[in-house]
């Protein structure tokens, strides 16, 4: 099956794109987000092809796979060939819901011809998808192995565009909590990994990694004694899947989606701020613990989240369009 998308969630794509599949992705001169055009910091097989932008009207497509609103439009246009109507789509929604929430109209709600697949089951239950057919397919990643080692004794996080998401991401946490390790251990800190944080303002005990490649970025994670995820209100953040692989201890604000990707063994989901603060420190503090719940997640994480079970979830919903 030839499948058009757009390269929008490079960690999302990158497991999408291991399937059987070949998926041809537009691409624009400028490579702006409408033809962005294949990974530079993520290794994808050589199924995934570009294809400039004027020449897909001639390009044998079977499906569209859509992750923006107006790529209905984009693809109606480029494809001379309406989405739903005269080829068969799907509509990735990765996000969880803007505006008056819990009463959020999906922009796919109006019409009927073509599925939204959620990649929660918060997602879906949240946002109000009307006469759109829905399904959840949970997230799959690629396994980066085993790497947990805990030897800096830091705290650890990986988010993009802090500053601009501010409090959805949890940036204002990160204050709270380098004014808690600092007050206990003057040396502790915690250790940003992401797009764009180096546009955090600097303060004691903070170290912004700017976009590293995904591998290098694993192997520095896995270095840090305990992971942590600060986000209020974003969609099922695959840093957190990829850190629970890694085997790494999670502490995680127990929002949206995460209470239930985190077993009780993996580390600490809580509402509770001071619950938060206190579980950092205390896998900072007790290597051991900090190991054991790891290895708890990491077996959570490969059975739930493996990459041939969302594989196996899309192919049959890929072949039940067709």
């Amino acid at each position: 099956m030839r499948i058009l998308l757009w390269h929008v969630h490079g960690s999302w794509t990158t497991s999408f794109v291991q399937g059987a599949h070949d998926c041809v992705l537009p691409v624009l001169p400028d490579r702006g987000p409408d033809g962005l055009g294949r990974a530079r910091t993520w290794e994808w097989p050589s199924s995934v092809v570009e294809v400039p932008a004027e020449e897909l009207a001639t390009t044998d497509i079977d499906l569209v796979l859509l992750q923006r609103p107006h790529e209905l439009e984009l693809a109606s246009r480029w494809l001379g060939r309406r989405p739903g109507r005269d080829l068969p789509a799907v509509y990735v929604e990765h996000n969880t819901p803007v505006g008056e929430v819990p009463d959020a109209l999906h922009p796919m709600a109006e019409q009927s011809e073509i599925p939204v697949a959620h990649v929660t089951g918060f997602n879906d239950l949240m946002w109000d998808c009307g006469r759109a057919p829905t399904l959840v397919i949970d997230h799959g990643i690629l396994d980066p192995g085993h790497r947990y080692t805990g030897e800096i004794a830091r705290a650890a996080t990986a988010v993009n565009d802090p500053v601009r998401r501010g409090r959805s991401v949890g940036t204002d946490l990160l204050d709270d909590l380098l004014d808690d390790l600092l007050d206990d251990v003057a040396e502790v800190g915690v250790d940003v990994f992401g797009m764009r944080v180096d546009q955090l303002p600097p303060r004691p005990g903070l170290t912004a990694h700017e976009d590293l490649p995904q591998d290098a970025m694993h192997d520095q994670l896995a270095r840090r004694r305990v992971y942590v995820h600060l986000s209020r209100w974003t969609s099922l953040g695959l840093s957190l899947l990829e850190a629970m692989h890694l085997g790494m201890p999670v502490v995680v604000l127990g929002t949206t989606e995460a209470p239930m990707a985190v077993p009780s063994d993996a580390g600490l989901v809580t509402t509770r701020r001071e619950e938060l603060l206190a579980g950092v420190r205390h896998f900072l503090a007790d290597p051991a613990a900090a190991q054991a719940a790891g290895a708890a997640g990491r077996r959570h994480a490969l059975q739930r989240y493996g990459l041939k079970r969302f594989l196996d979830d899309w192919d049959e919903v890929l072949h039940s369009l067709a």
